[in-house]
This record gives structure tokens, sequence and C-alpha cells, in this order.
């Protein structure tokens, strides 16, 4: 009989001609369990899902009230469903907290364009992408898209098109027309934005880039641009969303209010969904002319739902992301430059972090100690000599010291195997 591992190769698409290929009996929290007592700290959650930990218990809970009463009903939009219901006025009002109710009181046409109050349930980042470029193009009645150079919005062919990598784009050219890059981070660059451009799509913090924070006062500009051209703001918080940067939205370190905002990942507590959520207003627009200008049948699942309800209330009921700045500090202090000579950079924000090395050869080496050692990190799509960590939000000090040790110990072996 063939193996799992053998089957997995034989039948299951595969991505690249090198998958990891572990094989995962069961995860709880931030580890992950093999065979034969195998077991290793994920300190990537899944590439930014599981940010309240693997199978947490509330959010098992939730998925198991919720299949005993129904599963798949009706294509998204047609009927109430009590999950979706909860899950998007509970977003709403994640945002007007984050505005702040007088901040609202005082702007009125804030609260009535910006303040996202509609969401619009997908599966995924990619879909979400979609669907808030489709809005943005039937809102302003343009055409023209903005992007950023090394951003990643995903694999179908319009999140490709805001993306400059060519290793990625070029098989499958041609793409959107009409879609044009700035330099992230760059005021200069802002004077390409015009009364022609319906969006410019931004992560709010780059991750595959390699871990990317801006400038506050170049997100502000970019707002302020954005406004004076009537040209819609999208933020995709696909990766830096649902706390990983020690704020619900990591565009609340920047102190901003996007028009679109776009989330997926760590959303769902481990389960399939993503979302684009903008003002009422707005979203209105994708019900006429033509009607279901936007459809999906899985969207907003109603088992995804209770799950991305029960992550936002471990969140925000367990005080999560009181002390994510504490353990930012506690992995830059262990996983110094000045300390390690090997380890070139420490970049991020929150629990988003990139540690940068010589080359992706000597990562590469890294990271397939850390397996052995047992710790599953990786790299970046387009930043193949850093390593990306980016743990469950509820992993604790001591967790991370012994991540860490680990991670050093690897660097080490990679050392002297190169001495």
């Amino acid at each position: 009989m063939l193996s799992s591992r053998q089957l997995f190769l034989n039948h299951v698409a595969q991505t690249s001609p090198f998958p990891l290929a572990l094989e995962v009996h069961q995860a709880k929290g931030i580890y992950m369990y093999g065979s034969k007592n195998k077991k290793w700290i994920d300190v990537i959650s899944g590439i930014g899902v599981s940010n309240v930990g693997h199978r947490h218990p509330k959010v098992v809970r939730a998925i198991q009230k919720q299949l005993r009463k129904y599963m798949h009903l009706m294509v998204y939009g047609e009927f109430i469903q009590t999950p979706q219901v909860q899950l998007a006025t509970a977003l709403s009002k994640t945002f007007k907290t984050t505005l702040g109710q007088d901040f609202l009181d005082e702007n009125e046409k804030v609260d009535e364009i910006n303040h996202a109050n509609a969401v619009y349930f997908v599966n995924s980042g990619s879909e979400a992408i979609e669907g808030a470029i489709k809005l943005a193009k039937r809102f302003t009645g343009r055409t023209e898209l903005i992007g950023c150079h090394n951003a990643y919005h995903g694999s179908t062919h319009a999140a490709l098109s805001l993306g400059t990598s060519e290793q990625w784009k070029q098989p499958f050219l041609p793409l959107l027309p009409n879609v044009n890059h700035i330099c992230f981070d760059s005021e200069a660059c802002l004077s390409q934005i015009t009364e022609k451009t319906a969006a410019v799509v931004i992560e709010t913090v780059q991750g595959e880039a390699g871990i990317r924070v801006p400038q506050k006062e170049y997100l502000q500009a970019l707002r302020k641009k954005c406004t004076e051209t009537g040209t819609i703001l999208i933020c995709d918080e696909i990766q830096c969303g649902f706390g990983r940067t020690g704020k619900l939205w990591a565009f609340e370190h920047f102190d901003i209010i996007p028009d679109i905002v776009v989330a997926a990942k760590g959303m769902g507590g481990g389960m399939p969904i993503g979302a684009f959520m903008a003002s009422q207003k707005m979203m209105s627009c994708l019900s006429d002319n033509p009607i279901l200008g936007h459809i999906s049948t899985f969207g907003g699942h109603p088992v995804s739902c209770v799950a991305s309800l029960a992550t936002l209330k471990v969140i925000q009921e367990e005080n999560l992301l009181d002390n994510i700045q504490e353990k930012h500090d506690l992995f830059r202090k262990l996983l110094n430059p000045e300390k390690h000579k090997a380890i070139k950079e420490f970049r991020g924000i929150g629990l988003m972090l990139a540690v940068e090395f010589e080359s992706f050869d000597f990562l590469q080496k890294v990271i397939a100690h850390c397996l052995e050692l047992g710790l599953l990190s990786d790299w970046f799509l387009y930043c193949d000599n850093s390593m990306r960590i980016a743990p469950p939000l509820i992993i604790t000090k001591k967790e991370i010291k012994k991540a860490c040790k680990i991670i050093l110990e690897a660097i080490e072996l990679t050392e002297k195997e190169n001495s």
C-alpha cells in the first residue's frame, strides 16, 4: 500500500517541486504534532492564519454548536443567517471603536462615507481583493488602479496585476489593463494618483516584501492625496489585520481611515473566510446596475462565520493585544543583530516579524535545522533571505524564549557547516 506521502505527491496538485511534506496528525495552540512524538513550534501561524492558535477551544465549540444547526443554506446575501449577521455587526463595531464616537459625531460625512459599516463576506483574501477592486471601480466610475512595488495581494489575475513581480506575472499575461504602480513608503510617488484613479490598493504593512512598515507620515499623505482626487483607498489587512500588529487593524497605528478594508487569513481562527468592508453607501452600488454586481456561493459560510466571531471575541475578551508589544520586544532582544553577527536585520511590528540573513542559501539551511530541532518557519516570496516569524498571538514569553533558542541553535549549526 502506498504511503500517505506518496499519495500526496501522486494526487494532490503541487505548488512547488519541494513541498515541506510534513505529515501532521494534530495541532493545538502553538504546536503541530506528527508521528513518533515529533512536534514543532509553529512560528508562522499557517502563514498568518492561526492568530489565536490552532484549535482554540472557544473556536472549536462555536463550530460544533453551529454544525448542530445548519451549514450551507443558500448563496450569499439571500437569507438572513444569524452567524453572518452577528459577525458583520461585530466587525462594524470594531471600526466605530477605531474612529471613536466623538470623532464620528463631529464628522457626519466621515461616518457616512468612510465608516466600514457594511461587510461583504467571501472565502479568501484573493476573493476579497477582487471584490474590493470591483466595488471601487463601480463606485467611482473610473478604471485606473494603482498598486505598490513588491506588493502581494493574492494569486488571481486581478490580485497578480496589483503586484510587480515579473517572475509570478509573466507566465499568466495578459493581466488587468490600466494598472500602475508606486513605490511603497515614498511620498514622491503619490503624484501618480489623479482624478482618473479608481483606487490605490496597499498593504498597510507589506508582508511578502519581507515585513516593511511604512512611516506614519507616508500613509497620512496617501490618505490626503486619495481624498483630494476622489480615489478610493483600499487597505489590504489580509496578513496584518486581526491583531497581528498589536492592534486589531494595522491602520490604527497610522491614524488614517481607509475607504475599504480587506481581511482574511487570521480572521477565521483556522476556517476559510475573507471580507471586504466599506460604508453602506458605497457597498450598496453592488446591488443595482446590475443587480448581483458581485456574488458568491459559499461567501459567509455559517461555520466560518461563527469561527471568525469566536476568534474576534477571544482577541477582545482575553485581551490578547495588551502584551503584543512586550512579546515583540522579547523577540527583538533575543534575535538582536548586534549580538548575533549572522542576523543582518530585525524588522517588524507587533508579531509580524522578519529576521534577515546574508543569503537565501544560508536561511534555507537555518530553516532546515529549525525543522529538525522542532520549529517551523519559512521565508518570504519577495525577500527570500529573511525568515518569517508570525506566531499565534497566544504565544507566551517562555515559549518565545524556547523558539528563539531553537532559531539561534539552528544559526550556529549553519555557521559551523559553512566554516
